[in-house]
């Protein structure tokens, strides 16, 4: 690190400990020279953001939910049916993360399982997950 000498102007006192202080404990200080950014780079530009249009997101499809004890948790297996607490005709919740964002319906779509968008929900309307 560079050494730094203390310089006094000639209006203010020297302080006598600080000529006392050994020269090993002095740094110098010099001036930073940083280049100036250009005069476009703050504004936002379309092709800043079409890397976030390509990215995938997970989203979750939650068809009901339902509650049960340890105890029958424990005495599932191959063959189980858990009764959720949603009738049929009711559209299935979609969530991004933990936020809740549209409603849809169950479809089949070359033997898979897929969902049609009712509605979408706006953003004071988004819930938490049922299991969050």
């Amino acid at each position: 690190m560079p050494e730094t000498t203390n310089t006094t102007t000639p209006n203010e006192p020297q302080d006598q400990n600080a000529a006392a202080a050994p020269a090993e404990a002095k740094t110098e200080v010099q001036e930073v020279q940083l280049p100036e950014a250009p005069a476009d780079s703050g504004s936002p530009s379309g092709g800043q953001f079409d890397i976030l249009l390509d990215m995938s997101i997970p989203i979750s499809v939650v068809l009901g939910q339902t509650q049960i004890s340890v105890r029958r948790l424990l005495q599932l297996g191959p063959g189980s049916v858990l009764q959720l607490d949603k009738a049929i005709e009711a559209p299935a919740d979609l969530y991004l993360k933990d936020s809740k964002f549209a409603e849809a319906d169950i479809v089949v779509v070359e033997d898979r399982f897929a969902v049609r968008i009712k509605r979408i929900l706006g953003a004071g309307a988004a819930t938490s997950s049922p299991g969050a």
